[in-house]
């Protein structure tokens, strides 16, 4: 099929490969023209334009355009699209991390032009282009069967690794409570390896535990790869800091489950040690102990270059 994909950074540009690899044909679009020009001569049957309008004046009807940017900057895309001639029985894709509310009344704005959307959660990251995508796709199910062709060849597992997962807004609510999930998993790979780590009776190898728990271990995972890799590298992970952003997903997730009642501890308190990571000095622990100092008595480590 003929697409678009507006959007060519680490996500985007990767699954224009994979399209193309696939035989589908290929406009691409982003604000920085360096990117579209590479893919241009690097593949067949990819034509990179210089603006939305170029876009929508290449494409055949009706067209299909996926949009790959951030949450941010989807709403002006849209309307940037809109005002270059998107038309009736044109299709939009958001395969971004955007808010399922969000998603939700861009699709109503949408229907009452007769444009189709689908809000499709993406996760595989950089390693997508090899190994496929997971997509949680909602939607009409007339426009998931337009796009069906996509869908399979970005999907890992042989094109398997995709759903319609339900209406208009449930692709990424879908994606959103995954990536609240990764949140929790993320923690407490963390929280296992320092405790080993602080463990110096035993000067415990961390790169040659995760190696070992990579075979026949429960924990084994993606993750747990991640962070084999990461130690091969560097034993003590000594080029990374240990500030964390937080790109919405986990706050998003903690947020829906407190609208709906459901206990979430975990994925609660992973958001929160994101929020922690981002302090030098924590104001709170400072606060603490002052408090035990006050009425335990407890012995209170300085702060840096205080005696």
């Amino acid at each position: 099929m003929h697409l678009a994909m507006i959007g060519l950074g680490r996500m985007g540009g990767n699954m224009v490969r994979r399209l193309s690899r696939a035989g589908h044909t290929l406009t691409v679009f982003d604000v920085d023209p360096a990117p579209g020009e590479r893919l241009q001569h690097e593949l067949p049957g990819v034509q990179a334009v210089p603006s939305l309008d170029a876009l929508i004046e290449a494409l055949p009807a009706p067209r299909a355009i996926w949009i790959m940017v951030p949450h941010r900057y989807v709403e002006d895309t849209i309307d940037g699209l809109l005002k270059a001639g998107l038309a009736a029985d044109d299709l939009l894709i958001d395969g971004g991390n955007s808010n399922y509310r969000d998603s939700q009344r861009r699709a109503a704005k949408l229907a009452r032009k007769g444009i189709l959307f689908v809000d499709c959660g993406t996760s595989g990251g950089v390693w997508g282009l090899k190994n496929g995508y997971s997509l949680m796709a909602g939607g009409e199910a007339r426009a998931i069967e337009r796009i069906a062709p996509a869908l399979t060849a970005l999907a890992a597992n042989q094109g398997k690794a995709w759903a319609h997962v339900g209406p208009v807004g449930a692709g990424h609510f879908v994606k959103m409570v995954h990536n609240g999930i990764e949140y929790g998993m993320m923690q407490a790979f963390a929280e296992g390896f320092e405790i080993m780590k602080h463990k110096r009776e035993f000067a415990l190898d961390m790169h040659q535990i995760a190696r070992v728990w990579q075979h026949g271990s429960v924990v084994s995972s993606w993750l747990l790869d991640l962070i084999g890799d990461a130690l091969e590298q560097d034993a003590d992970l000594a080029a990374l800091s240990d500030w964390m952003d937080d790109s919405g997903e986990g706050r998003w997730t903690v947020h829906e489950a407190i609208d709906l009642d459901v206990p979430t501890p975990v994925l609660a308190l992973a958001l929160q040690m994101r929020f922690r990571s981002r302090q030098k000095d924590s104001y709170a622990g400072k606060i603490v102990n002052a408090m035990r100092a006050g009425f335990g008595g407890h012995t209170i480590k300085p702060a840096d270059g205080q005696s």
